[in-house]
Order: C-alpha cells, then structure tokens, then sequence
C-alpha cells in the first residue's frame, strides 16, 4: 500500500507498461511548460510535450525521455501515457545529433510537413539537451 506521502506513477506506453512505482516527486513536460506533482495534488488531465520525465522514488532519482502523450492524475495515482519513452541512459548523443541533422534536411510544403518537420527537430534537440545533461 503506498502511503499518503507517495504517488504512484504508471508509464505506459503502446507496447508496455514500463514504470509501476512509488514516487515522492514527480516532473514532467506538458506541450506548454513543464509540471510538477507532489502528493496530496489535485485531479487533473494534460497534454504530454517532449523532454525529461524525471520521479524521485525508493531507488533515488529516475529519468525517462518522454515524447507526447498524456498525463492522468486521479487521487495518488499519477499515469503518463506516451509515445516513446526511454531512459535516459538508453540515449546516445550521436543518434541525437543525426536525427537532428535529418530532421533539419525536411523539405515542408504543407503545414502538416511544416508541423512535422518543426516537431522531429524539437524531439531531437531535447534528446540531445538529455545526453549532454547526464
């Protein structure tokens, strides 16, 4: 049972359930800025951006890479379901960099292309932020 000093955080993503865990803080990216949960926290429902889900839990502090999704806060059970999620230490700079690099060599000649190239360049620089950070 977790205490009413916790939360639980589920991660989820289409092929899995990664993380099923008490969590004392959690920090996360919404599409307009980043959020952070604490116990006792209201109920609320957001719209997932791209960067660093980092919870600090038992085992110390954990980080994720996280890309879209949403955000689920229901009493102490905080679910993050995502597109992709890694963990930070699964990320190489290097892969960052070209996907960077293949991202900026898009040729967008519709808005969907334009939002699309605009969000493969995004993704790439917070993973590249990720690798340099840790």
């Amino acid at each position: 049972m977790i205490a009413a000093t916790q939360l639980r955080l589920v991660l989820v993503t289409p092929e899995t359930t990664l993380v099923d865990t008490a969590a004392r803080s959690i920090m996360l990216p919404l599409f307009d800025g980043q959020f952070g949960v604490l116990p006792g926290r209201a109920p609320a429902v957001g719209r997932l951006g791209t960067g660093e889900l980092r919870f600090d839990g038992d085992g110390g502090t954990q980080r994720y890479f996280i890309d879209g999704g949403f955000l689920q806060i229901k009493g102490s059970v905080v679910t993050v379901l995502t597109h992709e999620a890694k963990p930070t230490s699964a990320l190489s700079a290097d892969a960052a960099q070209q996907a960077l690099e293949q991202a900026n060599q898009l040729v967008a000649t519709t808005d969907e292309a334009a939002a699309a190239k605009q969000h493969a360049q995004e993704r790439a620089r917070r993973m590249l932020a990720l690798t340099r950070r840790f």
